[in-house]
């Protein structure tokens, strides 16, 4: 018989009874060591419960909490769009589904004007939100250029001496945010032996093979990646320069990244929750794809950069010069390359993308279908949880991108 196709209905983590139980019987019980957390359909499950199979750090919020206006619209659910691959007409309501969304808020002039959760992911779950991560990273890194602390021309070799025979060594610290870097370093998910794949391994985000003697950790992992080309001629989507970016960050201030984060953005921006992110055996957190926060506390962090850093109580919680370098996006040209088919016109910029043709709109971008999306032009801020059963967002940017650009434009049409 052909093998089930299950989609988000017949996934759900709800009905499939993924852990229920008291003890759940042995057929509905989830481990790390067979990577439960991170394969479809039981990462449904796991995305909305990630510190119960790694190891985290907690990232502190402070004792204000920024209130966010609640006034549901029922007017959205029914906004159409085509998808980008096939055309095939849909609405919002509908791509939810078709996206395997767990969660979606949608902030209009800081008001909170439509959020559903769905599956095992409810208002005060933390979930993963994978490279979504590297946009909070980026931030840090240009606030603390902003500031005189890091210099942008500076060679990474000079900045973190461990890396002085790496690939990374004759890099800018710009190229590294930028991803304009050259690294024999490929980006493959569904390749075990891939850059990437071994990146993993070194972190511990899934088991190991038998027998390896790799880097136990990602300080040591970093120094064996090379260079292959010359740095600054194209955009290459590389995780490992986000984990680069995030020693930087760390090294600057003297602690490690998820202090750093917690006072510079999470206490500032008054999130309501605490945040786990998941670390290495040294304690290193994940930079490139390790922050487990809450829906609303992306929603904030989404609507600090659409008002240009501004804090709940008025005042310049990111540096207001660190939200314009990053506003005014990368080079097109270096993006082009690349391929991105449904980002016609995008470029990359500490580690933000920008989606050409959409209002200016630029956004925080996760594997399986995380997402933060700022339209300046609709005032517009939508955040998102996924658990897509592909990870790379080429699956779902058709029925995604679109989705995002309708509902912008609804909103600057109705008000």
């Amino acid at each position: 018989m052909p093998e089930t196709i299950l989609d988000a209905d017949s996934s759900n983590p709800v009905s499939m009874g993924w852990m229920e139980g008291l003890p759940p019987p042995p057929d509905k019980r989830l481990a790390w060591a067979r990577a439960d957390h991170m394969r479809f359909p039981t990462h449904r499950y796991a995305y909305s419960h990630m510190r119960e199979f790694l190891p985290t750090a907690r990232v502190g919020r402070g004792r204000s909490v920024w209130d966010l206006p609640v006034a549901l619209r029922d007017d959205l659910d029914g906004v159409a769009f085509n998808a980008l691959d096939d055309g095939r007409p849909l609405t919002w309501e509908q791509a939810h589904k078709v996206n395997f969304t767990d969660a979606v808020l949608v902030l209009h002039r800081g008001t909170i004007v439509y959020e559903r959760y769905m599956g095992v992911t409810r208002q005060d779950t933390p979930h993963i939100a994978f490279s979504v991560t590297k946009s909070f990273v980026g931030t840090l890194a240009e606030m603390l250029v902003a500031e005189g602390r890091i210099d942008p021309a500076a060679p990474v070799g000079e900045v973190i001496p461990e890396l002085a025979g790496s690939g990374f060594a004759d890099a800018t610290v710009r190229q590294v945010m930028d991803m304009t870097t050259a690294l024999d370093f490929s980006e493959e998910y569904t390749d075990p032996s891939s850059g990437i794949g071994a990146m993993s391994n070194a972190l511990g985000l899934t088991p190991r093979p038998p027998g390896y003697a790799g880097a136990g950790d990602v300080f040591a992992f970093l120094p064996t990646v090379r260079k292959n080309g010359e740095h600054g001629q194209r955009f290459t989507y590389r995780t490992c320069n986000t984990e680069v970016l995030g020693w930087i960050v760390a090294r600057a201030e003297g602690k490690r990244l998820d202090h750093v984060l917690s006072e510079r953005i999470w206490q500032p921006l008054g999130m309501e929750q605490d945040a786990d992110f998941l670390t290495d055996t040294s304690g290193m957190p994940f930079a490139g794809g390790g922050l487990n926060p809450v829906l609303r506390d992306m929603a904030r962090f989404g609507e600090a950069m659409r008002l240009g850093g501004v804090a709940p109580d008025g005042g310049q919680a990111i540096h207001a010069a660190a939200i314009e370098a990053i506003r005014v996006g990368g080079s097109k040209d270096a993006f082009v390359p690349a391929g991105y088919a449904w980002l016609p016109g995008g470029s990359y910029r500490s580690q933000w993308w920008f989606v050409g043709g959409n209002h200016g709109a630029y956004s925080a971008r996760g594997i399986h279908g995380q997402a933060i999306y700022v339209d300046p032009v609709a005032e517009m801020v939508i955040a998102r949880f996924g658990s897509h059963p592909v990870a790379a967002n080429s699956a779902f940017d058709p029925t995604s991108l679109p989705a995002y650009k309708a509902v912008a434009e609804h909103l600057i049409s109705h008000g």
